[in-house]
């Protein structure tokens, strides 16, 4: 606990946030894979996957990729509002959105290990709403935390300040270690959820319920720890 003490915060949350990043990875697939083509976490995709369907894209969804869309707004809005009047860093708030985050998904875990939600097109969009909602909600609150570099929900601004600011291109290759670990990660995180989709919908929610979790059980003792020294 001694040696844990001693690491910087800033330090505590970017493993916490780069943990995150992998369970987004694993959201992702399944969303991707078992639930009709949609992702919940990366909304690059979606409004991607849309203005190909607009376009007469075949076999393409419409209906979940814009509905993902719409609450991962809508959960990003809200916990934006919650956040905004907190505290800086770790606040009881940040705990509050996360555990929100873990119940959800958490819920999900539960949900889509007793209900069949891939044979029922309700049900399914009903799943993938509650995935965005929830992935919204945690890209906010990483963003309040302002870990550099980590959104934990994409990736694309990741490897171009990679590319951008290294020392090929003529940088300093600042940050180059925690950006070629978010890639790493949430390519990780994709391949676990995959892979749980063979046993179920359900195993690749367990995991990162767990992972969600643990999270916000070790970001709260640390902040509750770094409190009681003050």
């Amino acid at each position: 606990m001694r040696t844990l003490n001693a690491v910087p915060t800033e330090r505590i949350h970017l493993w916490l946030m780069l943990a995150l990043t992998f369970s987004t990875g694993v959201i992702d697939a399944l969303g991707y894979l078992g639930l009709d083509q949609v992702f919940t976490g990366n909304m690059t995709g979606n409004v991607l996957l849309l203005g190909m369907a607009f376009a007469g894209g075949a076999d393409l969804p419409v209906l979940r990729p814009a509905l993902a869309l719409v609450f991962f707004i809508l959960g990003a809005a809200l916990a934006g509002r919650v956040l905004r009047h907190g505290s800086e860093g770790w606040s009881m708030r940040v705990t509050a959105a996360l555990m929100v985050v873990a119940g959800t998904i958490t819920l999900l875990a539960v949900f889509t290990a007793v209900v069949d939600v891939q044979a029922d097109e309700v049900l399914g969009s009903v799943t993938t709403s509650s995935m965005a909602s929830a992935m919204g909600i945690q890209a906010a609150t990483a963003k309040r935390l302002k870990v550099a570099e980590i959104s934990t929900v994409v990736v694309t601004s990741t490897i171009t300040g990679l590319a951008a600011d290294s020392r090929l291109a003529g940088g300093n290759g600042r940050f180059w270690a925690r950006r070629v670990l978010a890639v790493a990660l949430i390519l990780a995180g994709a391949v676990a959820g995959a892979a749980a989709l063979n046993v179920g919908l359900w195993l690749g929610f367990a995991v990162s319920a767990l992972i969600s979790t643990t999270v916000v059980v070790l970001g709260t003792v640390r902040a509750r720890g770094e409190r009681r020294e003050h």
